[in-house]
């Protein structure tokens, strides 16, 4: 079995190569595309299933709701810049500018979570539970890559 702790750390190993991957490209090459392809929606279900698994147990406790409320938030910003490039030409400058935004502010919160929050969790969710948390996380990870579409049209239509 994989535990909460491994699940994310691996969804964000992953992150950091298609972060880099995507800077090393320029243009709308399709390294690029499939790259941003694969990044936006992975974090995009990876996002989702970590708010409903994992932040939704610390807020359980007191002392664990401001950390998950400030997660929760950088994966609302983090969201919205995802959906502006999505909209923006990849060949353009604005594109780069706002995708280096992007990886800092990423690159930033996985750390933070790994490093921080990793660390309180582990006084909500204990060593007997870390399978069962890891195998809530995938499971509902891969549920929400079957709606990422459908969530963002139904966001555009509002």
């Amino acid at each position: 079995m994989t535990s909460i702790y491994d699940a994310i750390k691996k969804d964000h190993a992953r992150h950091r190569e298609l972060l880099d991957k995507i800077a090393d490209t320029t243009g709308a090459s399709p390294e690029r595309e499939s790259a941003w392809d694969e990044f936006y929606h992975d974090v995009k279900s990876h996002a989702a299933a970590e708010e409903e698994t994992f932040y939704s147990t610390l807020m359980s406790e007191t002392w664990g709701q401001d950390s998950a409320r400030h997660s929760v938030h950088e994966h609302e910003q983090m969201d919205e810049i995802m959906e502006e490039l999505r909209e923006t030409d990849m060949s353009s400058p604005a594109w780069l500018t706002r995708f280096k935004v992007l990886k800092h502010d990423y690159e930033h919160h996985m750390d933070e979570e790994e490093d921080e929050v990793f660390t309180r969790a582990k006084k909500v969710i204990g060593k007997e539970d870390n399978d069962a948390f890891g195998a809530k996380f995938l499971a509902r990870k891969s549920e929400e890559a079957k709606l990422v579409e459908k969530k963002r049209k139904d966001a555009l239509e509002d």
